[in-house]
């Protein structure tokens, strides 16, 4: 029995069919997870470190902030204001709202709830901070926020390049995958330095 090349073709279209049929959802799913719920940031550079290294893989969940607003603290994952093609990772420092100072190597922070101020409890930070730019007393309006890289010596933040707008912010960190020896979830807590 011979097959015609009329009927072969189709047995394969019709696999190939099958095999689209099959993959067309994953990556559809893939993509739309990458595009809006989590995506992979591998860190590159100091500004965060020792916490963050340079080559750690972390995922950024960019859901959350859809149902609240970031919060002090929090690690993200924001564009560069001043070139929103690049990404920084960065520490939420102050929120809408704050007067945020940097005087004496402490960050104070004055807001209606503390109206006199209080040095913000920075069990993740192990140096002083100074200002290295114009912006070491700033007061933060609607969908303002304050950042700070964890390695106050030697990060390019808003200390010299001014408040980040909401829109700016991507997600927060959620994991850190690799290296795995520091695999952990919600790796730049503050309850995670609190432990320690």
């Amino acid at each position: 029995m011979s097959l015609s090349f009329t009927s072969v073709s189709k047995k394969i279209l019709l696999e190939i069919w099958d095999i689209l049929k099959f993959l067309a959802p994953i990556v559809i799913i893939v993509f739309l997870v990458r595009s809006y719920v989590a995506q992979p940031f591998i860190v590159d550079g100091e500004s965060s470190s020792p916490n963050f290294h340079t080559g750690q893989y972390l995922i950024i969940n960019e859901v959350s902030y859809h149902f609240h607003e970031p919060a002090r603290q929090d690690m993200i994952v924001l564009r560069y204001p001043l070139d929103p093609s690049r990404f920084f990772l960065k520490r939420i420092i102050g929120i809408p709202g704050d007067r945020v100072v940097i005087q004496d190597g402490k960050v104070y922070v004055y807001n209606a709830a503390n109206p006199k101020g209080y040095v913000l409890n920075e069990p993740y930070e192990s140096q002083l901070t100074f200002p290295v730019g114009p912006y070491h007393d700033v007061t933060l309006g609607a969908g303002q926020y304050f950042v700070m890289g964890d390695n106050r010596s030697g990060s390019d933040d808003s200390r010299t390049w001014g408040i980040v707008p909401r829109n700016d912010i991507i997600g927060n960190v959620v994991l850190r995958l690799f290296p795995l020896k520091l695999a952990a979830v919600d790796p730049g807590s503050v309850a995670s330095f609190e432990k320690k």
